[in-house]
């Protein structure tokens, strides 16, 4: 190290070389409850994914295919080889025995995904390798590596396909509800199984702040001397407990057409995983085997899901959760809980709430004597 220091300054948040390996890892191991229920009981369809693969020159991936191999550049030893060494090490790490073909795309705007039925292909975009460190692309690429464990782009692209294939019949009455309802939940799902793919980056780069620092980069930019992960995370939580019943529908809104949970809370739920037993579990080597997924219950995984999130609606300090939470709790005047949840209905006209705009309790009322006693009142 230099006499200045400089060279320890900018390792500083570089981790040690040697990564833990996890050999034989099942993907349930990292998966979030509800991305996990859903894949087990897909996995116990025997033969559903094999049709599928069948027909996926039918499908739009075929064209991907040839896009992103006519017009991109395929990392390889020659070509983009920090990133070559960086996939190779992610299924390393993650015991994946295949290595998936990566391309880099031209396009400015940071992304990366993994798609394909026959075989998994990562992609990932200029903007995002221009964009983040080596640890924080290594994330990015252990996060992609655990989509194509998870079976992700398998299951992903055969649900749009039937998605895709029920909109066509949705001129049959009440076809249009029909339809939202599975995109919603597809969607939902989706987002799930980022959080599970935020996991498995989190293995294989070993660096929490990395990962952090990643997704802040995602939300802000290229301005890591402008922002702080403490604060960012400090937004996270503010969205979370801010505001009031109408913040609460207006997230609920914003978030419906998104695939990707919104950027501070991914940061938040992955740090959160970072700090419970399971993931300290998983480096100390316990973790669930793959050959032992042919074996798992698909009832447990629904009661697992379903119990991840009850757990989510009794933690969560969103008004309208809170709200749920105390009414499932056996809580009672909903009229009153609501109305405090809004703020009241309305202001009078002095600019006062109605709840304000009530006689004080010891003033008598109108048209009776001062001196006869009031009646009780039930607060």
């Amino acid at each position: 190290m230099s006499d200045d220091g400089h060279e320890h300054e900018a390792h500083e948040h570089v981790p040690s070389r040697q990564r833990r390996r996890f050999p034989g890892i099942s993907s349930r191991a990292y998966e979030h409850p509800a991305d996990r229920s859903a894949l087990v009981a897909l996995r116990k369809l025997t033969g559903f994914d094999v049709v599928f693969k069948a027909l996926s020159g039918l499908l739009p991936e075929r064209s991907l295919r040839l896009l992103f191999l006519s017009d991109s550049v395929r990392v390889s030893e020659r070509q983009f080889a920090h990133l070559n060494d960086m996939l190779r090490d992610a299924c390393h790490i993650l015991d994946l025995e295949k290595v998936p073909p990566m391309y880099v795309n031209q396009d400015p705007r940071p992304n990366a995904m993994c798609i394909g039925l026959d075989e998994p292909i990562i992609v990932v975009t200029t903007g995002l390798v221009e964009l983040l460190d080596e640890e924080e692309m290594r994330a990015v690429v252990g996060h992609e590596v655990g989509h194509a464990l998870s079976g992700h782009s398998v299951y992903r692209t055969i649900l749009l396909f039937l998605t895709n294939l029920a909109l066509r019949v949705a001129w049959i009455p009440l076809g249009n509800l029909a339809i939202m309802a599975i995109v919603t939940a597809l969607r939902e799902w989706f987002r799930k199984s980022e959080l599970s793919a935020d996991r498995a980056g989190l293995l294989v780069g070993q660096d929490l702040r990395a990962s952090m620092r990643g997704l802040m980069k995602i939300a802000g930019g290229n301005h890591l001397h402008e922002m702080n992960v403490d604060a960012f995370l400090e937004q996270a939580e503010e969205y979370e407990a801010g505001g009031d019943l109408r913040d609460s529908v207006l997230k609920i809104l914003n978030v419906l057409p998104r695939s990707h949970p919104f950027t501070t809370v991914r940061a938040a739920e992955l740090k959160k995983w970072a700090e419970t037993r399971d993931y300290q579990r998983i480096m100390d080597g316990h973790y669930p085997r793959r050959d032992e997924d042919k074996d798992t219950s698909v009832t447990d995984s629904f009661r697992e899901s379903a119990a991840s999130y009850a757990s989510d609606v009794k933690s969560s300090k969103d008004p309208l959760m809170k709200l749920v939470s105390d009414l499932a709790g056996g809580a009672g005047d909903l009229g009153g809980r609501v109305r405090r949840g809004f703020g009241g209905f309305g202001t009078s006209t002095d600019g006062t709430s109605p709840k304000d705009a009530r006689p004080p309790k010891d003033s008598p009322p109108k048209n009776r004597p001062t001196n006869e006693t009031p009646p009780h009142e039930n607060n």
